[in-house]
């Protein structure tokens, strides 16, 4: 069976489904396991994240790996994508990075545990834990799997939950731009250094008030763009966010959205061309996004476009009280 330090690691489990002809009947699931609790499981899977009860598991167990990039490249790329996402407060432990933004979006308030935190893991979750309570804010972790597996299994111990799993996407900008070809049909591509007030309330639809902390996270990169796509009335129909950041100098795209009315069009493809284009002519060669698993229509889009998923995150949360 399987035990809490194989959380993020690659499982397979078969569980029981019926029974037919006086024959127990068998079904098997191979995956990422994120979580693992005292009445059940859940694995992300390719076709979506399953939850097994465990009175329903006849076998599990952890199997090698599906082929991953080195730890190093997804240290890399967190760190990449934290320069894109800067918190306005932020403190270390060893190498985690400690991030508060007023509780706006997960990103910016949850500690990224990666590399070592220059102590045991139960003092390092310790010492989370009271900066956060120092913020008045409550804690988090951004926990990258497998990688950081030891981290997911002890927050497990200890009571905390999880968020949706997040994939962390990436593709070469040379097959974005051969994907995606711009096209006469559709309202052009505007590329603006700073986003307009109909950029910011587009956005705020999404995600809710924008406070100033989310102004400040949005425009605090300097190599950064902001999209736009108006309709032929004028009216803003699509938008998105790219920055360029680490020394790979990877493209991270974020906040693309598109009005329900323009949807199906192929706008949102032409808005990935346009960032694809900008990013090029910086020297970035390679693009990232971080998508929730659950968010199917948004994970088939990016497929479409070539994108794969590098590593994924599990966000989690400090019992409260």
């Amino acid at each position: 069976m399987l035990r809490r330090q194989d959380v993020g690691h690659r499982v397979v489990v078969r569980r029981i489904v019926g029974v037919s002809h006086e024959r127990t009947l068998y079904s098997d699931a191979l995956g990422e396991l994120v979580a693992l609790t005292e009445t059940d499981l859940t694995i992300a899977t390719e076709k979506g994240t399953l939850r097994v009860p465990l009175a329903e598991v006849h076998r599990a167990k952890r199997v090698p790996p599906a082929r991953r990039p080195p730890a190093a490249d997804v240290v890399a790329l967190e760190l990449a994508a934290n320069d894109a996402w800067p918190a306005p407060v932020q403190g270390r432990l060893g190498s985690w990075i400690l991030r508060a933004a007023g509780n706006w979006t997960g990103r910016a308030n949850s500690a990224l545990a990666v590399g070592d935190p220059d102590r045991t893991l139960e003092a390092a979750i310790d010492a989370v834990e009271e900066w956060y309570e120092a913020h008045g804010q409550q804690p988090l972790i951004n926990a990258p799997m497998p990688l950081a597996a030891p981290v997911n299994a002890a927050l497990d111990g200890r009571g905390w939950t999880a968020r949706p799993l997040t994939l962390v996407q990436t593709a070469p900008l040379s097959a974005l731009l051969t994907t995606v070809p711009p096209r006469g049909d559709l309202p052009p591509v505007e590329l603006a250094d700073t986003p307009g007030d109909d950029w910011f309330a587009m956005v705020a639809e999404h995600k809710g008030d924008l406070p100033a902390n989310a102004v400040r996270i949005l425009t605090g990169v300097p190599e950064i763009v902001f999209a736009h796509v108006h309709d032929a009335d004028g009216s803003l129909i699509a938008v998105a966010r790219g920055a360029v950041t680490g020394p790979d100098r990877w493209l991270g795209i974020s906040l693309l959205q598109t009005a329900p009315a323009a949807r199906r069009r192929g706008i949102a493809q032409q808005v990935v061309g346009g960032l694809a284009q900008w990013a090029t002519q910086r020297g970035s060669t390679r693009a990232y996004l971080q998508v929730e698993e659950r968010n199917t229509a948004a994970v088939t889009l990016y497929g479409r476009l070539g994108f794969g998923t590098h590593h994924t995150y599990l966000t989690r949360e400090a019992p409260l009280g």
